[in-house]
C-alpha cells in the first residue's frame, strides 16, 4: 500500500492558486494594444501572442494528458488566431477545461510519475507546478513589454 507524503497545500487551494495566476495573465493580455500583442517584442523575444500560444498549448493539453494518462508530444495550437479577442476566448475556454480536468485528479495522482509531452518525466505535482512557473515566467515578459509600451501592468499580487 502506498502512503502519501505530508500535504502542504490542498488540491483545491492549488487550483485556486493556478487560476489566480491565469486570471492575472488574462488581464495582461487585455492590456495589450491589438497590434502590439502580435508584433511587439524586445531583444529577440517572442511576441506576447506567441507566448500566449505556448501557454495555451501547455495547460489544457498537459493536464488532459495527465488525467487520461496519455503521453502526447508538445504541439502549439494549430488554430491561427488573428485577433486578441480570439485569444481571450480561447483563454476562457481553457480555464473552464482546467477546472473540468482538475475534478478528475485524485490525491494519489499528484505523486504519480508522468512523462509530460513525452519529454518531462516527473511526478504530476511537479508538472503542474511547471505549468504555473512557466506562465509566471512568460507573464513577466509581458510586463516588460507593457512597461516598454508605456502601459502600467496589473499588480502581480492581485490574483
Amino acid at each position: 500500500m502506498k502512503t502519501l507524503a505530508a500535504q502542504v497545500i490542498t488540491p483545491e487551494d492549488l487550483l485556486k492558486h493556478w487560476q489566480g495566476h491565469r486570471a492575472l495573465t488574462r488581464r495582461v493580455i487585455e492590456l495589450f494594444p491589438e497590434k502590439d500583442f502580435f508584433e511587439f517584442s524586445i531583444g529577440g523575444m517572442r511576441t506576447f501572442a506567441k507566448l500566449t500560444d505556448e501557454l495555451l498549448a501547455i495547460a489544457v493539453p498537459g493536464l488532459k494528458g495527465i488525467v487520461n494518462k496519455e503521453v502526447k508530444g508538445f504541439a502549439e495550437e494549430s488554430d491561427k488566431l488573428i485577433f486578441k479577442a480570439q485569444y481571450l476566448e480561447k483563454w476562457d475556454e481553457a480555464t473552464s477545461e482546467i477546472n473540468q480536468y482538475w475534478e478528475k485528479l485524485s490525491i494519489e495522482d499528484f505523486n504519480e510519475t508522468f512523462n509530460l509531452f513525452g519529454q518531462y518525466e516527473f511526478p504530476v505535482i511537479q508538472n503542474i507546478l511547471y505549468f504555473i512557473d512557466n506562465e509566471i515566467h512568460h507573464r513577466g515578459q509581458g510586463y516588460v513589454y507593457l512597461r516598454a509600451l508605456g502601459i502600467e501592468p496589473p499588480f502581480f499580487w492581485e490574483r
